[in-house]
């Protein structure tokens, strides 16, 4: 697959077109972008909720939402997966922050904390190389140029694949891959683990 020569343009040229008439009221063509982009968002959703019910009922209001307000989406030089993605993480947080959603750790996943080595300062100190790496993660994804941390952000931050990040993106795998290489190697040499 090559990669598109304007970002801007979806790779078959078809999706601004759907997009264009679904604006309009062409239920035929928001039908079509609901059938190409569903498996994108639910799979989306599903990562975050980890449940079956709540991420189908999330995916189709994402879709409700993206109907009722398709006039005011602009192309912008981003795929239309990418708008869907934003209102899917919108509604994530909006589900979080109300409370209706418990992201749970399964109990053997948590240590004992009477185990030797496991006491009140060294939970204190691992959160603590927590903090210190989340803080070199971020400091670290302002070296990137704009397009390599968002390619980033889709693949590590919101776990997509590489085919469903070259969709939200607009640009072909390949193009995504070394996007991410690039980034992942600028990264490491950031934070020291590799050499110049």
């Amino acid at each position: 697959m090559s990669v598109p020569l304007h970002p801007s343009i979806a790779p078959d040229g078809l999706e601004p077109d759907l997009v264009a008439r679904a604006r309009v009221g062409d239920r035929e063509a928001f039908a079509a972008l609901y059938h190409e982009h569903f498996g994108l968002v639910y799979s989306f959703l599903l990562v975050r909720t980890r449940n079956r019910h709540l991420a189908e009922d999330l995916t189709q209001e994402v879709f409700t939402r993206a109907l009722r307000h398709i006039d005011a989406y602009t192309w912008q030089g981003r795929a239309f997966a990418a708008w869907l993605t934003t209102i899917a993480r919108n509604l994530f947080l909006d589900e979080l922050g109300h409370g209706r959603t418990r992201l749970e750790t399964p109990v053997a996943e948590l240590k004992d904390v009477g185990d030797s080595g496991r006491g009140a300062e060294s939970l204190a100190l691992r959160e603590l190389e927590a903090v210190e790496a989340h803080e070199t993660v971020r400091t670290a994804l302002h070296t990137l140029n704009p397009h390599q941390r968002h390619c980033v952000e889709l693949r590590f931050l919101d776990e997509l694949t590489a085919q469903e990040t070259a969709l939200a993106m607009g640009r072909s795998v390949g193009a995504v891959k070394t996007l991410t290489y690039r980034a992942v190697r600028k990264l490491r040499w950031t934070i020291g683990t590799v050499p110049a």
